[in-house]
């Protein structure tokens, strides 16, 4: 059955607050593909790299006891599994855009950042947004049985927090707290698939995720708490207000604690906790900077969360050796 699009031009750049407006979707990409490509969120990256560090983390610190790495001779033993997780970050967050948009199709139409998104604005039908769910997730599924039985299950149950997510704007005022259960399932799957089992550290690492998640995706829902007052969505920036900074360093400060835990139960040594305070005070700014009237600083603020993510991965590969 075909793809159907209609005769909008499907290459003219979208005229949304957080895409990169100059992404090689708009300059490489073949025409017919940058609807599609635009509805998986290819052009804001942000998304999949929040997704894929909770993998990644996951792996690097399941590894110290399971499978130790060595600089020199094999750099890191799990890169083929860090590149299976790449590959399944971008697939799956793109899944995932999808069934936030077709749920969410009529309330972006009235958001003046998402309105011109592909399913809103007309450029892909209905139909044609199923038909490419299905493409995407026949993706993930083929990376997924590459890992063990453990890890195939774990993921699966999954599937159920990426389906209800897009609906939680409408019943809760904590959407986000649900964002964080699904966005950061990531550091589970990592461990599994390194050591076919879970440990506490992997459960610590997953709660500091989710409070890490809960501060930059309150920044980032700061930027339409008024169209989504006017629409009649909620979320924790309208639900927190004027004390979202309080709340931020609580967030912060828990996923912190979380994360320094983890690192000590997984055996790391000082050097983890040394480059720490790197990642630490990255999110000390963030609280500092915050202006949550600014949508342009709201953004900014959001997307310099994977400056976090590497942070935070390079002082775990440094706990190995220092």
């Amino acid at each position: 059955m075909p793809i159907e699009t209609s005769n909008h031009n499907p290459k003219a750049p979208p005229k949304t607050t957080d895409a990169l407006q100059n992404h090689w979707i708009y300059r490489a990409a073949p025409s017919f593909s940058v609807p599609y490509l635009q509805l998986m969120r290819a052009d804001r990256p942000i998304g999949t790299w929040l997704l894929l560090w909770p993998c990644l983390w996951s792996i690097a610190l399941a590894s110290h006891n399971n499978a130790p790495v060595f600089w020199g001779e094999s750099l890191i033993p799990q890169i083929p599994l860090m590149i299976l997780f790449c590959i399944g970050a971008f697939v799956m967050r793109g899944a995932g855009c999808v069934i936030n948009d077709l749920a969410d199709k009529d309330f972006d139409a009235k958001v003046e950042r998402t309105k011109n998104r592909p399913l809103p604005s007309g450029r892909i039908s209905t139909t044609a947004a199923v038909i490419f769910l299905l493409f995407l997730c026949s993706i993930g599924l083929l990376i997924l049985l590459q890992f063990n039985d453990f890890t195939v299950k774990l993921c699966l149950s999954s599937v159920i927090l990426i389906i209800i997510y897009p609906f939680m704007k409408r019943i809760t005022n904590y959407p986000q707290l649900i964002l964080g259960f699904t966005f950061n399932w990531g550091a589970l799957a990592g461990w599994a698939a390194l050591t076919g089992e879970l440990s506490f550290q992997a459960l610590l690492l997953y709660l500091g995720g989710i409070f890490w998640t809960l501060g930059y995706d309150t920044i980032y829902a700061h930027q339409d708490k008024e169209d989504d007052l006017k629409i009649g969505v909620k979320s924790t920036a309208l639900t927190l207000g004027h004390n979202t900074k309080k709340w931020l360093v609580f967030f912060y400060s828990s996923a912190g604690l979380c994360f320094l835990f983890s690192g000590y139960l997984s055996g790391l040594k000082m050097g983890f906790f040394a480059l720490m305070s790197l990642p630490f005070y990255h999110l000390i700014y963030q609280i500092k900077s915050l202006d949550t009237d600014d949508s342009k600083m709201c953004l900014r603020l959001f997307k310099s969360n994977h400056h976090f993510g590497i942070l935070f991965f390079m002082a775990i590969i440094l706990g190995h050796y220092f």
